[in-house]
C-alpha cells in the first residue's frame, strides 16, 4: 500500500512554492538590465517586465495582450520573426541568441542583444520568454569609433600626442603632406616639423590657450621634410580621462597653401584692373570710404580727379585695341609718377581712370588749389608724346574734380567727378573743371585774373594813385604809391583782387618792379616843380620781389635811369620779410641805404618783429597799422599798441606814421600821444597823379596867402 503524504507536508511545499514564485517574479519584474517578455504562441503577450517599459516604451498595460509582431517587430522582419517563433514553440527550442534591431513605441530602432526559451508546464500553454538586453550605447560606441576611425585616416593630416606632445600615431595623409612616414615621425614632438615663420611667443600663446581651454585653432606655417615652408589650418583639441586630466592631444591640420595662393589670386583678380594692374573701381571704393573716415577725424580735405582719354576711340578704331591697351598702360604709369604714395590711382574701365587725393590742407580754397596743382601736373604728364612700338602718338585728357571731406556720399562723388569732367570736354578738352559751381568760380576767376594780368602788363593797364602822407598841421609831406588795375570793360580792380594771384604766380616781380620805375619816374617829375620838390614818395615791395637775387641792382638801375632822387624813395617793407634770412635782408637795406633809399616798416606790430633785430635793421620810419588806429577810442589795448610803437621809434630815433587815420578824434588821440604823421581818408583818398598835383598847387597857395 502505498505512502499517504501527510496534508501539513503538502502545504509546506505549496507555500514554498508560492514564495519561490513570488521571489522570481519580482527578480524578473524589477530586472533593470534585462527586458523580459512572455509570448504565446500566437504572439499574444502574457508577460513584460519594467525593463521591456523603458527599452520599448509601451508599459505592461499598453502591452500585456497585444501581439509581439504588432508591438516592437519591424515591418521588414515581420515574416521571418513569425516563422522563427513557429519554430521555436514546434521544437521546444530558442534560436541562438544573438543582435537584433527591434522597433520602439515611438518608431525608433532599438539595438538588443536577444535570447528566447519556451517553458512548456502540463495543463498551461507553452509560453515563449524573450530576454533583450539593450544595446544601443554599445551601437553608438562603434559607431563612433568606425567614424573615427574613418575620420583619422582621412584626408586631413593627423596625429595624436601623449600629454607631454610626443608623437603616438600619424595618418596617411599626415605622411603625404609632411613627408615624413610614420616611423619617422612617431617618437618625436611636433617641432619635427616647425618653421621660424612664427616667434616663440606665439607657441606659448598656442600652448597656454591648450592648458586653459583644451582647444586650439589657427593658421601655422609648417615645414615639409624637403624643407619647403607650407601654410597649416590647425585644429587641436586635448583629450581628458574621468579625473579631467589631459591624456592626449589630437591634431588635426590642412594644408592651405594652394589656397592661400587662389585667395591672393582671387583677390588680385577682384580688386586689380588685370591690364593696368592699378586697383579697380571696386578697390577704389573701398579706400574711398576709408578716406573720407579719416578726413572726418583728421578734418582735412580730399579731392578725386576723374580722368578721360579725349578721342581714344579714334585711336582704338584706327590703330586697333592692341595699341589702345598699350596706350592705358602707359598712361596708368605717368598717373602713378604724378600721385604721391598715399593717394590712389585707379581704372574705372575703358578709357576713364580716377585719382584719389587724401589728406589736403584743411581750408576748401587751399584743398582746390592744391587738387588743381595736381591736376595741372596731370595734363602735363599726359600731354607728353607717347611711343607705341613704331607709333607716335599725342592725346590729351579732360578731367574732373570734386572735393570732399566729413560728410560725402561715395557714389555722389563719383557722379560729381564725372559731371566735372563732361564739363572739362565740353569746354574744349585738354582742360580741367570743378563740380562745385563757386570752387568752380573761384578757379576760373584765378585764371581770368591771371591771364588778365599778363594781358595788363603787356598792354599797360596798371595806373599808380596817390595817398597824401601829412605833417601834424595837415600839410603834404609826401604819398604812398598805390597800384591799380583800370581793367577794360571791368574798371578798377581793387589789388585786395590780383595782389596775392600776382604773388602765387610770379607776376609780381615785374609789376613790381614797373611800380618802382613808374614812381621813381613821378618823384623825378615832382623834383622840376616847387610845389612837389620836397616830397617823398613811398613804394611797397613784396617779399617775392625784394628776396630777387638782383634786386639791390635792379632798383639802383631804376633810380639811374628814372633820375630820380634816392634820398626821396621810401620803401616800406612787411613784418613777414624779416622772420626768415635777416642777415640777407639787412645786407640788401643796408647796401641801398648807403645810396641814400629810405625804409619803412608798414603794418607794424601786426607780424613777428623782434627787438633783438629790429634795431639791427637800417630803417627810417615805423608805420602804425590802420587796425591799432581804427580801433584806437573803443580798445585800450589797441592805444597802448600805439603808445608803444611811438615809443619805440623815439627811443630808436625814427619817424612815425599812422595810416587809416579817418577821423579827426582819431588824430588828435594819435597827436596826444606823440604821433604827428599821418596817412588816410581823413586827408585824402589814393588819388590819379593829376588830382594829387591839383591839392599840391592848391597847398601851396594855401602856405602864400597865410603868409
Amino acid at each position: 500500500m502505498a505512502e499517504i503524504t501527510p496534508y501539513s507536508a503538502f502545504r509546506d511545499e505549496k507555500h514554498s512554492r508560492e514564495v519561490s514564485e513570488a521571489r522570481f517574479k519580482k527578480l524578473f519584474d524589477e530586472a533593470d538590465a534585462m527586458s523580459i517578455q512572455g509570448y504565446l504562441p500566437n504572439g499574444t503577450v502574457v508577460y513584460w517586465n519594467q525593463a521591456s517599459e523603458k527599452i520599448y516604451g509601451y508599459t505592461a498595460e499598453e502591452a500585456l495582450g497585444g501581439n509581439l509582431l504588432d508591438l516592437i517587430i519591424p515591418a521588414d522582419i515581420r515574416q521571418e520573426v513569425e516563422g522563427a517563433v513557429n519554430w521555436m514553440f514546434e521544437s521546444g527550442q530558442g534560436i541562438p541568441a544573438g543582435r537584433l534591431e527591434l522597433r520602439h513605441k515611438n518608431g525608433h530602432a532599438v539595438h538588443v542583444h536577444s535570447s528566447h526559451t519556451v517553458i512548456a508546464i502540463p495543463n498551461h500553454p507553452p509560453v515563449l520568454f524573450c530576454m533583450d538586453a539593450d544595446m544601443s550605447s554599445l551601437v553608438r560606441a562603434e559607431a563612433e569609433l568606425r567614424i573615427a576611425a574613418a575620420a583619422f585616416e582621412s584626408q586631413q593630416g593627423m596625429f595624436i600626442t601623449d600629454a607631454q606632445g610626443v608623437i603616438l600615431r600619424v595618418n596617411q595623409a599626415f605622411t603625404l603632406t609632411t613627408g615624413y612616414s610614420a616611423e619617422e615621425a612617431v617618437g618625436q614632438t611636433p617641432r619635427l616639423i616647425r618653421s621660424d615663420y612664427h616667434p616663440a611667443a606665439y607657441y606659448e600663446a598656442m600652448w597656454q590657450s591648450l592648458l586653459d581651454t583644451g582647444f586650439w585653432q589657427g593658421e601655422i606655417w609648417n615645414r615639409r621634410k624637403s624643407g619647403e615652408v607650407y601654410a597649416n589650418w590647425i585644429t587641436i583639441t586635448a583629450v581628458r580621462d574621468e579625473k579631467g586630466e589631459i591624456t592626449h592631444y589630437v591634431c588635426s591640420q590642412i594644408d592651405i597653401t594652394q589656397r592661400k595662393d587662389a585667395e591672393a589670386q582671387i583677390m588680385h583678380l577682384a580688386f586689380y584692373d588685370p591690364l593696368t594692374r592699378l586697383p579697380n573701381r571696386r578697390l577704389l571704393l573701398d579706400r574711398l570710404q576709408q578716406a573720407i573716415a579719416a578726413s572726418a577725424r583728421n578734418q582735412s580735405v580730399g579731392a578725386l580727379l576723374f580722368i578721360d582719354l579725349d578721342n581714344f576711340k579714334t585711336l582704338n578704331d584706327t590703330l586697333g585695341h592692341d595699341i589702345g591697351d598699350r596706350l592705358l598702360q602707359q598712361v596708368a604709369e605717368r598717373l602713378t609718377a604724378c600721385i604721391r604714395k598715399n593717394d590712389t590711382v585707379a581704372r574705372l574701365g575703358g578709357d576713364e581712370f580716377l585719382v584719389m587725393l587724401e589728406d589736403l590742407s584743411q581750408s576748401q580754397p587751399e584743398a582746390a588749389t592744391q587738387a588743381e596743382a595736381a591736376g595741372r601736373k596731370i595734363l602735363e604728364a599726359l600731354n607728353q608724346i607717347y611711343q607705341i612700338d613704331n607709333h607716335k602718338y599725342l592725346g590729351s585728357v579732360s578731367i574732373g574734380i570734386t572735393l570732399f571731406s566729413r560728410q560725402a556720399n561715395v557714389d555722389e562723388l563719383l557722379k560729381q567727378a564725372d559731371l566735372a569732367m563732361y564739363e572739362a570736354k565740353s569746354s574744349g578738352r585738354n582742360s580741367l573743371r570743378f563740380f562745385d559751381l563757386e570752387m568752380q568760380k573761384a578757379v576760373t576767376l584765378r585764371a581770368e585774373l591771371l591771364n588778365g594780368l599778363q594781358e595788363a602788363l603787356r598792354e599797360q593797364q596798371f595806373r599808380l594813385y596817390y595817398q597824401p602822407q601829412v605833417d601834424h598841421e595837415g600839410h603834404i609831406t609826401g604819398a604812398e604809391a598805390l597800384v591799380r588795375w583800370e581793367r577794360p570793360g571791368v574798371g578798377l580792380v581793387s589789388p585786395v583782387e590780383f595782389i596775392p594771384v600776382a604773388e602765387e604766380s610770379g607776376l609780381i616781380k615785374p609789376l613790381g618792379f614797373w611800380v618802382l620805375e613808374t614812381a621813381c619816374s613821378q618823384l623825378a617829375d615832382w623834383a622840376l616843380k616847387p610845389e612837389s620838390a620836397a616830397l617823398t614818395l613811398s613804394v611797397n615791395v613784396s617779399p617775392v620781389q625784394f628776396n630777387c637775387a638782383d634786386f639791390v641792382e635792379q632798383v639802383l638801375e631804376i633810380l639811374h635811369k628814372t633820375g630820380a632822387n634816392a634820398q626821396q624813395l621810401k620803401l616800406e617793407l612787411t613784418e613777414s620779410l624779416l622772420v626768415e634770412k635777416v642777415d640777407e635782408v639787412i645786407a640788401k637795406m643796408s647796401a641801398l641805404k648807403a645810396h641814400g633809399v629810405g625804409f619803412s616798416l608798414d603794418d607794424f606790430g601786426t607780424g613777428y618783429s623782434s627787438l633783438a633785430y629790429l634795431r639791427r635793421l637800417p630803417l627810417d620810419q615805423l608805420k602804425i597799422d590802420r587796425s591799432f588806429v581804427r580801433d584806437l577810442l573803443d580798445d585800450p589795448n589797441s592805444a597802448a599798441i600805439a603808445q608803444t610803437i611811438i615809443d619805440l621809434s623815439q627811443t630808436m630815433g625814427l619817424s612815425v606814421i599812422a595810416e587809416g587815420v579817418e577821423t579827426e578824434i582819431q588824430r588828435v588821440l594819435l597827436a596826444s600821444l606823440g604821433c604827428h604823421a599821418y596817412q588816410g581818408y581823413l586827408f585824402g583818398r589814393p588819388l590819379p597823379i593829376e588830382q594829387l598835383q591839383e591839392l599840391l598847387i592848391a597847398q601851396v597857395i594855401t602856405t602864400e596867402l597865410v603868409i
